[in-house]
This record gives structure tokens, sequence and C-alpha cells, in this order.
């Protein structure tokens, strides 16, 4: 699956927290550059990239290699919540039903 999400943290901040947020759940980096990380475990394959875009934003894109909402793909989307967190502390995350 794909999933993206847009943030105003630096990219080098946003990788920092992907770096010390994956191996919690399992996942060993396999690879990896100035922008970009790949993890791989039992969970399956997860390859982050950050880039900048228009303005202050940066653009983080995840993709795994699992079908349907996966418990990589959850992981990914709470990863997005550390990451909206980071960039954000006064925000409380809520449910919206």
């Amino acid at each position: 699956m794909k999933h993206f999400h847009r943030t105003t943290l630096h990219p080098d901040r946003a990788l920092a927290l992907a770096d010390a947020f994956f191996p919690t759940v399992g996942l060993t980096r396999a690879a990896g550059d100035a922008r970009s990380r790949t993890w791989s475990g039992e969970l399956g394959t997860l390859t982050l990239t950050a880039r900048m875009e228009g303005g202050h934003y940066v653009f983080l894109e995840a993709h795994t290699d699992q079908m349907g909402e996966s418990r990589l793909d959850r992981n990914v989307k709470q990863y997005f919540v550390d990451v909206h967190r980071a960039a954000d502390p006064r925000h409380q995350v809520e449910a919206a039903y």
C-alpha cells in the first residue's frame, strides 16, 4: 500500500523519528540515503521517502509490500501521528466519529 503525509518538520527530523520508531515494531533498516529509508522484517518491507514540497512543507511517502491494511500499514499510520505530534506538540489527536 501507499501512504503519504505532509508536515512542516525538516526531512532530517522526520527521518530521525522513523529511525527511532520502526525498529520498535520489529523492522531492521535495510538501506537508506539522505532522504529515504528501507526497512524489512516479519511484518514486511517498508520504503519511506521525504522530499521538500512547495513552501515549507515536506512530503513523506511510504510504500509497503502488503495488501490491504496490514499491521505494517497501521504502524506507518502511527508513525505519521508521531510526526504530527512532533510538528505541533499542542495538538490533541482525537477520534472523529
